[in-house]
């Protein structure tokens, strides 16, 4: 009993189309951020490698000065910290200081820093963007407010289709 594929080539020639156009999406977002990602995971993992201090040799006795070296010993010199990149541009402090005001049970405190960083944009909060889903809002801008039409019959033709509803779709009617 095998199973029925209701696939014909337009739908296949479709899911193909949208495969490489993903495929293509990713590509393009690693080859624009992907450095910038691996960087800062180095500086994480580089950040969570603990801290080698230098081993304290026990002080021995004072005997009398023997001949000159030629070299001074080297005192191993401790790891030196990598940078830690975040994802995020820092806080403004007067944004910062909202968190120490009040309460949230009183909108104030952590209640209002949050709701004080969710009006910023999200180009002025983050370096790049983090996921696929920021690419659709970024640098969009502020919103325009557009003024209603009140004429019904322009409403009526631009909201419903005018080839029906099961025709093929006309090019000019869809928002690519």
């Amino acid at each position: 009993m095998s199973r029925q594929l209701n696939i014909d080539t337009l739908r296949q020639n479709f899911w193909k189309e949208e495969y490489l156009r993903e495929k293509m999406l990713h590509c393009e977002w690693y080859r624009k951020y992907g450095l910038m990602v691996k960087a800062k995971q180095k500086a994480k993992a580089a950040a969570r490698l603990p801290l080698r201090l230098p081993t304290l040799h026990p002080k021995a006795p004072l005997s009398p000065p023997s001949a000159p070296k030629s070299a001074p010993s080297k005192v191993p010199s401790p790891v030196p910290e990598a940078p830690f990149q975040s994802e995020m541009y820092p806080v403004p402090p007067v944004t910062r200081a909202l968190l120490y005001e009040g309460i949230s049970h009183d909108f104030q405190g952590r209640y209002r820093y949050l709701n004080t960083r969710k009006l910023d944009m999200p180009e002025t909060r983050y370096l790049f963007p983090v996921t696929t889903s920021f690419t659709y809002g970024w640098q969009l801008g502020p919103p325009v407010k557009q003024e209603l039409v009140s004429c019904k019959m322009c409403r009526i033709e631009s909201f419903f289709r005018k080839n029906g509803a099961f025709a093929l779709l006309d090019p000019r009617d869809l928002a690519l």
